[in-house]
């Protein structure tokens, strides 16, 4: 039985899926990472070290490959991890830093800089250089740290380490992951700016190639430490993001996703670059030549951990159903400040209507989520997006079913759950698209199955379509939107 194996590097642990070519999940393993040496750095700092990676990923595969039948034969891996996430490495690949992960701010000072040198590729991309980028870290270690800037032979992502220990070559990245540390994906280059203006050799960072492209195989060294057998293709990753919309079953150009965790994440495939004035989204090149723009909310299940900490969900949908659809307008809204479907700092939730109970505000948080989401696509839509009869959907808010009917309701679409949507299985999938299928979208297609299937609730339909234009009038007298 032939077999591909895809590695998700998470922030708090690894985990390893093994599937077989028709999607089916054939094994697993997870390792926790150590998050203790995280705590005793300055606010807003957030590091790993690499070498935890390491051997976090060799005892996974060491555990998923004891799991094997008898007569797997594994034809292709793959690896994605954090966006964003940097480390120097020396020639022979090991850390000379620890790795500046995607959520550390302590190059916040340097991000206007690498604004203003790289602000032409930015309008070209449409996204805007921020501290959770990888090219502002690395000028944070060329400024702070001058003696590990001289001896770094190359800057790598966290999948790139990953797979350079696996294969002994640590210079080649991906274009997902090389999208925050600067990398041109119209002209296929890293720019000149990075060099010229902020002083960054560009020797100095690795060779990119599109994901799922083969980048070596299982040296003789990590089959010994992981249990792998040597010789086994390894095929480029993405980051964790781009692996899960793979996993989702968006294959081709209208297909869309909303993963909604604790905030509202919606991704898609188009055929060209989609570009936003407001810079609400930014694509990321799909490795067939199409795009992938996506959009993140503050807005998402949040408000569901703050205000019901302790109690079920499940029984907290069979008891509010009764409730649907509500007298209600929610904007869930648990933080100050939104940034997609629209921009605006000091944005705040809302509720209007008189709540006849605690689980009546309940379901209008449903609905008011739901409401945000048609919003987004919308918004979508009228940047230039198509988007087609059918959304896929992942993340923890999609396991409850009442919230898909009313999701589906709203948005007027038929909603699709994968069986698999976790990042690892992305990652397979890519594997599997070097390794058998020969395209991304032919894997998907192939691979990704259907869990649930949930249409919009006939007569919620119309009172829904009221609700929304209320909610919309909400957010303009608020001046959240024009």
């Amino acid at each position: 039985m032939e077999l591909v194996i895809g590695i998700d590097l998470g922030t708090q642990g690894v985990r390893i899926l093994a599937i077989n070519n028709q999607g089916m999940r054939i094994a697993a393993a997870s390792c926790h990472l150590d998050m203790q040496a995280d705590k005793d750095l300055p606010n807003g700092w957030h590091e790993q070290n690499p070498l935890d990676w390491w051997k976090n990923v060799k005892e996974c595969l060491r555990d998923l490959i004891a799991q094997l039948p008898s007569n797997s034969r594994i034809v292709g891996l793959s690896i994605d991890s954090t966006s964003g996430t940097i480390l120097p490495i020396d020639q022979s690949g090991m850390p000379l830093y620890s790795a500046l992960m995607y959520n550390d701010a302590r190059s916040r000072s340097y991000a206007e800089e690498v604004h203003q040198a790289g602000e032409t590729l930015e309008n070209q991309l449409g996204y805007a250089f921020s501290a959770s980028f990888a090219l502002p870290k690395i000028v944070w270690l060329m400024k702070e740290k001058p003696e590990i800037y001289q001896q770094t032979y190359l800057f790598v992502h966290a999948a790139d380490f990953i797979a350079g220990k696996l294969t002994g070559n640590f210079n080649l990245t991906d274009h997902s992951n090389a999208l925050k540390t600067g990398y041109d994906l119209i002209n296929r280059n890293w720019p000149d700016f990075i060099e010229e203006e902020l002083g960054i050799s560009k020797d100095k960072l690795p060779g990119v190639v599109k994901p799922g492209d083969r980048i070596g195989e299982i040296s003789h060294q990590a089959a010994i430490e992981t249990g792998l057998p040597a010789g086994v293709p390894v095929f480029a990753g993405a980051t964790d993001g781009t692996a899960a919309q793979f996993a989702s079953g968006a294959s081709e150009p209208g297909s869309w996703v909303s993963s909604l965790g604790t905030t509202l994440v919606i991704k898609g495939i188009t055929r060209g670059i989609l570009l936003d004035s407001q810079k609400r989204i930014y694509c990321h090149l799909h490795p067939e030549g199409w795009w992938m723009p996506g959009g993140a909310s503050n807005t998402g299940s949040e408000w569901i951990i703050k205000e019901f900490p302790h109690e079920d969900p499940a029984e907290l949908d069979r008891k509010s159903a009764q409730w649907l659809p509500t007298s209600l307008i929610r904007y869930p809204l648990v933080r100050d400040g939104e940034r997609f479907p629209f921009r605006f700092p000091t944005a705040q939730g809302f509720l209007i209507g008189e709540a006849a109970s605690k689980l009546e505000t309940f379901a209008a948080g449903l609905e008011g989520l739901a409401l945000l989401e048609a919003f987004a696509y919308q918004t979508l839509s009228e940047i230039g997006a198509d988007v087609g009869e059918n959304i896929f959907v992942t993340d923890g808010g999609a396991r409850s079913e009442l919230w898909l009917q009313i999701r589906a309701s709203i948005l007027k679409r038929t909603l699709i759950r994968p069986l698999i949507s976790e990042s690892a299985m992305g990652a397979a999938i890519l594997a599997a698209s070097g390794a058998w299928f020969g395209s991304l979208s032919k894997a998907v297609k192939n691979m990704v199955q259907r869990d649930v299937e949930v249409e919009p609730v006939k007569h919620w339909i119309s009172i829904y379509e009221d609700k929304y234009q209320s909610f919309i009038d909400a957010l303009q007298q608020r001046s959240y939107i024009i």
